[in-house]
């Protein structure tokens, strides 16, 4: 996990407020982002379930195609199919949505500091809906001493390292029959049947992460979420970061409060941490004109609005490149849904 999470800043006086002429839209444009990649996630839910189901009822319902969306809830497979594609030059045949999703997220995290995390996370944005119902219920966010915060946000990458591991011990010809085969085929399925048929052992899992997610700020993200580990690594090379002008800083301490990710902002001159999701929470309650700002190279301001272009681009561009040459949908006969799905609970892991 990385040590530094930025440059400390110099010692300074308390200097009087100068207000923003503007008000701060940013929060706003990030809500909006979220509230449509997660309808976007809920409608291909939804189709999914339906093309399940047809299978599971032998055709008796109606058919709905199978949507190619769903490959970005399969990081595995698409960690698998980057090493194949990168070994030998071809594009898979199998989820190669998720491969193309996977770059995406990968170049936004690189280019606005963890982007997907904040800006498009599904599960992002449930976890700040959690907090923030937590925080408006009971007063306060709680947290977690600092010592055990350390150990813990250590877990998601040694889970990340693990799964890294796995898929880079296999050969391009095991990735290639593991996702060929039956599991490998079904295993979207197998993740939908995860939650419709839920145990008490997984109810009990999904309800301690609720309940720990109202209470902690962005529990699962901060500390369990692999996913967002390796967006976080692809983002410490991020040529954008924020920054704190001291000059301008009156030592409100506002930042630090508003910041999900629990970072010292109000102490730092730059924040350089992996932790950092690019949410701009920070800069938006930062009450000094220009003493708060996301800044590329040579501190030039990047303003929320061209954030939220670049994220817009990068998640159109790839999806819509994919579906120009021809590398978006996993493309199988019916047969062999129609033969797999149904017993798709049956098949195990190899």
């Amino acid at each position: 996990m990385p040590a530094a999470i930025g440059e400390p800043a110099l010692p300074e006086t308390r200097k009087k407020l100068q207000k923003r002429a503007a008000r701060d839209y940013s929060q706003a444009l990030r809500r909006g982002f979220q509230a449509a990649f997660f309808a976007l996630s809920v409608w291909i839910g939804i189709e999914f379930y339906f093309f399940v189901r047809y299978y599971e009822s032998g055709g008796l319902t109606a058919w709905v195609s199978r949507p190619p969306g769903v490959e970005g809830w399969l990081p595995i497979a698409s960690l698998m199919n980057l090493k194949v594609l990168v070994q030998t030059g071809f594009m898979p045949r199998l989820h190669p949505a998720g491969l193309f999703l996977l770059l995406a997220f990968l170049g936004m995290s690189w280019l606005f500091r963890k982007s997907f995390c904040s800006w498009l996370c599904p599960i992002g944005s449930i976890s700040e809906v959690l907090w923030r119902f937590g925080g408006k219920t009971f007063g306060r966010n709680f947290q977690l001493p600092r010592w055990l915060d350390v150990a813990l946000r250590g877990v998601k990458y040694l889970l990340l390292g693990l799964f890294l591991y796995a898929v880079g011990s296999m050969s391009v010809a095991g990735i290639r029959a593991f996702l060929s085969g039956p599991y490998g085929i079904v295993d979207d399925v197998k993740m939908l049947n995860f939650f419709r048929f839920l145990g008490l052992t997984g109810g009990i899992v999904v309800a301690i992460l609720i309940l720990a997610s109202v209470l902690v700020r962005n529990f699962w993200c901060r500390y369990l979420c692999p996913y967002g580990a390796l967006m976080g690594l692809a983002a410490l090379s991020s040529p954008l970061r924020i920054r704190r002008d001291v000059s301008l800083c009156i030592d409100c301490g506002k930042c630090a409060k508003a910041c999900p990710s629990s970072l010292p902002v109000d102490q730092l001159i730059a924040i350089r941490s992996a932790e950092c999701t690019g949410c701009l929470e920070c800069v938006a309650e930062c009450p000094a004109a220009g003493a708060l700002i996301m800044a590329g190279p040579h501190r030039r301001r990047v303003p929320a609005w061209a954030i939220a272009a670049g994220v817009a681009i990068l998640f159109l561009g790839f999806t819509g490149y994919a579906k120009l040459t021809g590398n978006w949908r996993t493309d199988l006969p019916s047969t062999v849904y129609q033969e797999l799905i149904p017993h798709a609970n049956e098949f195990e892991h190899p």
